[in-house]
C-alpha cells in the first residue's frame, strides 16, 4: 500500500506528482497485466536476454 504524506503547506498537486511517481516505480500496473496469463519460465528468460543484448547495443553506440 502506498502512503503519500502531505506536508503543511504542500500543494496538492505536487502531492499528487509523488504518489504517481512512486505508483509507476514499484509497477503496480505491471505486476498485474503480467499475472493475467501463465509464462513459461523459458520465455521469460529469452525476453530478459533479448532486452539486456538491446540494451548493450544502444550503449555500445553510444560510446562509439
Amino acid at each position: 500500500m502506498l502512503k503519500i504524506i502531505v506536508k503543511d503547506g504542500e500543494n496538492i498537486e505536487r502531492a499528487l506528482k509523488r504518489y504517481k511517481r512512486k505508483h509507476r516505480n514499484i509497477k503496480v500496473m505491471q505486476n498485474l497485466r503480467d499475472g493475467q496469463y501463465f509464462t513459461k519460465p523459458s520465455v521469460k528468460r529469452r525476453r530478459e536476454i533479448q532486452k539486456a543484448a538491446y540494451i548493450q547495443t544502444l550503449r555500445d553506440q553510444e560510446d562509439i
